[in-house]
């Protein structure tokens, strides 16, 4: 590469990163169904016009800033579960659940954005799915070796699937292999409840219910992994064997 091109490279990516920074204090600030061009262009000393050559519209800043919060929500998640043995099944899906929590604290106005209400207006283009799969597929690979190594609870559907959930459960069975029907609902089941926890507690919602917001979520992580069948009890049977 050419100096010259390295240089304007390196110059757009520096004004890229003042502007995303800026929405980012403005989403803060404001929220994110008043993200405005114009007032991110104020902060960082641009006109309008000159912001409009980066993100061409409010839209294109808030996909850059969702794809940025998936992303880093999925690096976290990632680089803790890596750090757990492989065949420690219910380690690995309490650092899954425990991640999300750490980084949903840390991040409240990025889990905001992409977990919270919907952005009026604004339509998510197909370049957010990967970012936003990441954490997911951490779980999917959690359930598969689960599977694989025999570690899964018998389980089964309490009635037929009805042919539109069937539709559902056949896509979904290209991503979960063999991991029975009931499982993946199980599944699908305890991963909204994991951002239900994540959202009461950041927003609130547990305000004079529950003070020990740690031990409680961990409580309900574990419960949750005996919920989709991972092997539970024995970790807890081993636990008691060690303490007494």
């Amino acid at each position: 590469m050419p100096a010259a091109t390295g240089a304007r490279a390196r110059v757009r990516a520096e004004i890229t990163r003042e502007i995303l920074d800026a929405a980012r204090r403005q989403l803060a600030e404001q929220g994110s169904a008043a993200l405005s061009l114009r007032a991110v262009a104020r902060e960082v000393g641009m006109v309008s016009s000159a912001v409009y050559r980066y993100f061409p519209s409010r839209d294109s800043l808030l996909t850059a800033l969702i794809v940025e919060a998936y992303d880093g929500l999925g690096a976290a998640v990632e680089r803790a579960v890596a750090k757990v043995p492989p065949d420690d099944l219910v380690g690995r899906w309490n650092e899954i659940c425990d991640r999300v929590r750490r980084w949903a604290i840390a991040n409240p106005h990025e889990y905001a954005l992409i977990y919270g209400s919907p952005v009026p207006g604004y339509r998510a283009p197909v370049t957010t799915i990967g970012p936003a799969t990441r954490v997911a597929l951490v779980l999917v690979q959690l359930l598969l070796d689960a599977q694989a190594a025999g570690a899964l609870a018998p389980a089964a559907l309490p009635t037929a699937p009805s042919p539109r959930l069937r539709k559902d459960l056949d896509q979904l069975a290209g991503t979960f292999g063999d991991v029975p029907d009931a499982v993946v609902v199980r599944a699908l089941t305890a991963w909204s409840a994991l951002f239900g926890l994540v959202s009461f507690e950041l927003f609130g919602q547990f305000h004079n219910v529950i003070d020990a917001d740690a031990d409680f979520f961990a409580a309900a992580s574990l419960e949750l992994a005996g919920f989709v069948g991972l092997p539970v009890k024995a970790m807890k049977r081993t636990s008691r064997r060690r303490t007494g």
